[in-house]
Formats: structure tokens, C-alpha cells, sequence
């Protein structure tokens, strides 16, 4: 479900109502119940029975068999797959009609810009002995916990909620996030920033919007100059104890595990995961949409393009197991150098 603490809700609207003020009145007859009310949208694995949900991509099949959604958007392909208690919207472009209806029920000129008004969340909340510096700006709801210091110039969103002990370092913005307690964050860092989500590549380019969250656990470091975009519909997550370099760039639905370490000029690309204790050294990237197992060591400079399991230990690009990556090395070399026998 989108939090509206950070993206206003302009319904409930019912499905038939939404799909005639998009001027898709076409796809009514085929529907069932046209006056189902939609209460929400999210992921089709976290959908309940108000909820608008997607399902784009065969990759999907097992999440909407097993969704609990009201109402999905799916491919013509899908229609079949939908569970009989939920209604099915099959179009050709699904993710387009998606985001249509996304536009509807959260209105761009609605949703929290930074540090916005928002006098329903109320007056900011902290707790004793938080210390706030000079040119802070602080949004409507904000709650801070006791024993927090946050440096000069920083800007923190209304509805946002960061945990105690907690050292947030001057000229950060923060938005869309619950950060827990004695979390880290060094200066110019942006979190909650709108993740990187088109349509149409390359024509329109249509940006997707971006309803998601940042969520950060306990005792996590991030370095100067990063940035952690919020997700798309779900959250970007960051585990307990993990350490992120400076200019590293996570992407939106991320979702990195406890203990890891990210080195400098790192990117991780959207709904890339991440398992506990991952290493990644300098200026790793990765394709997204895809998972590095426990405790995997991935080293300077690589590309991961698919999934790895846990304890691989990857290098090159594309990223390959280290000894395969050294025996290539190995041979090139032979081979350059050519035979000096005679």
C-alpha cells in the first residue's frame, strides 16, 4: 500500500468511475463489477482486496496466482492466470493504463514535494535532546527521536520519521523514509529521491510514478554524496548494520541486507537484492532485477548481469567466478605474449 504520509490519496473511486475519467470506457464491458471501490494500489505480492495491482510480465505468473488484489491490470497473455476473485483489466500496454491509473489516484500536484505543507500529519514531533542546526528545514509530521543531531542546511520531507542517536551530517535531504536508530548519514547525502522509471523509452519517455518508500535499519553508514532512491510502489531497503560508501547510488526496491559493506562509485541498479554480509568493492554495478547471495565478495569493478548464489566470488565484466575470471587473464597473457620457443 502507498503511505500516504508521503503521497496523498485522492480516492476511494470506483474501477468504472477511474477507467471513464482516463477515457477508457472501453475496457467496462469486460470487466464484471464496475463499481468496485479501490481503496489503494501496491505490489501484486503485497495487494489486498481493495487494491489495484500490475502484472506485466510472464515473470510474474506466481505472484498473481497468488495475489489477494481487488482489481489487476494485466497482459491479454495473463487472463487466464488472474485468481477468480479478482477483476481483471487485460490491455495490450498494461504498464501504461498502470500508471494512468496511478496518476488518478495520487495526482502529481498532491503528492509531499519536500519539506511541503501538510497540515494533516500535524505539528513535528522530537524528542528531548535532539539537536537541529542552523537553516534546517523540518516538514509537517516529522518525527525525531531523542539524542539526534541533525547538521546545518539539511531539509527532512514532511511524514518523515528518523530513530534515536541518530547523526544526520549537513546539506542532506531526506523524503519518503523511516530511518531507524543510530543510523549515520554523512553530508550532500539524498535520500527518497524519485527512482529512475520511464515509459515509452526512448519517445515519450513517461516517467512512472514513483510512490514507494525508503526504509533504513538500525546502525547503517551511508557516505558523503549517495543517493537511495525510493521505490516505485514498494520499499528500497537498506539492512541492519550496513556500511555504503561515498558516491554510491542505489536504485528504487532495492533491498540490501544486514551487514554488508559498498564501496565508492558503486550503483545498484533498480530491484537489485542484495543478501546478508555482501561485500562489494569500488565501482561495482549491477543490471537490476536480479540477486547476489550471502556473504558473496563481488570485486572492484564489476558488472553483475544475473544472479549469483550465496559465498560466490565474482569478477569482470560481465561479472564470472574469480577462478574463471583469472584463468581468462591467465590465457589472454599466454596468448599476447604468442610462442618464443626457437
Amino acid at each position: 500500500m502507498v503511505d500516504t504520509r508521503f503521497h496523498r490519496f485522492a480516492g476511494p473511486s470506483t474501477i468504472g468511475d477511474i477507467l471513464a475519467a482516463l477515457g477508457r470506457a472501453d475496457l467496462l464491458s469486460g470487466l464484471g463489477d464496475a463499481g468496485f471501490s479501490i481503496l489503494g494500489a501496491t505490489e501484486l505480492d503485497l495487494a489486498g482486496p481493495g487494491d489495484v495491482a500490475l502484472a506485466a510480465h510472464t515473470n510474474y505468473i506466481e505472484e498473481l496466482r497468488a495475489t489477494e488484489a481487488g482489481v489487476v491490470v494485466v497482459l491479454p497473455a495473463l487472463r487466464d492466470v488472474v485468481p477468480a476473485h479478482s477483476l481483471a483489466i487485460a490491455v495490450d500496454r498494461p504498464h501504461q493504463l498502470f500508471a494512468d491509473i496511478l496518476d488518478h489516484l495520487y495526482p502529481a500536484n498532491t503528492r509531499t514535494v519536500i519539506a511541503a505543507g501538510r497540515d494533516d500529519l500535524g505539528a513535528p514531533v522530537f524528542e528531548r535532546d535532539v539537536f537541529i542546526g542552523s537553516n534546517v528545514v523540518v516538514g509537517q509530521g516529522v518525527e525525531i527521536g531523542r539524542g539526534t543531531v541533525v547538521g546545518a542546511n539539511t531539509v527532512i520531507g514532511a511524514g518523515v520519521t528518523i530513530g534515536r542517536n541518530c547523526t544526520i551530517a549537513a546539506n542532506c535531504t531526506i523524503d519518503c523514509a523511516h530511518i531507524g536508530n543510530e543510523v549515520v548519514i554523512h553530508s550532500g547525502v539524498r535520500i527518497g529521491t524519485e527512482g529512475f522509471g520511464w515509459l515509452d523509452f526512448g519517445q515519450s519517455n513517461r516517467k512512472v510514478p514513483q510512490l514507494g518508500r525508503v526504509l533504513i535499519q538500525d546502525r547503517v553508514e551511508i557516505g558523503a554524496n549517495s543517493t537511495v532512491d525510493r521505490g516505485a510502489l514498494g520499499d528500497t531497503m537498506i539492512g541492519e548494520g550496513t556500511k555504503i560508501d561515498n558516491l554510491v547510488q542505489i536504485g528504487h526496491n532495492c533491498r540490501i541486507g544486514r551487514a554488508c559493506l559498498i564501496a565508492a562509485m558503486s550503483g545498484l541498479s533498480g530491484s537489485t537484492i542484495v543478501e546478508d554480509g555482501v561485500l562489494m568493492g569500488g565501482g561495482v554495478g549491477t543490471s537490476g532485477h536480479l540477486s547476489i547471495g550471502a556473504g558473496s565478495v563481488v570485486h572492484g569493478r564489476a558488472a553483475v548481469t544475473k544472479n549469483w548464489p550465496a559465498g560466490s566470488k565474482l569478477a569482470g565484466a560481465p561479472a564470472q567466478d574469480i577462478r574463471d575470471f583469472w584463468r581468462e587473464i591467465a590465457t589472454m597473457r599466454k596468448l599476447s605474449k604468442g610462442d618464443k620457443r626457437g
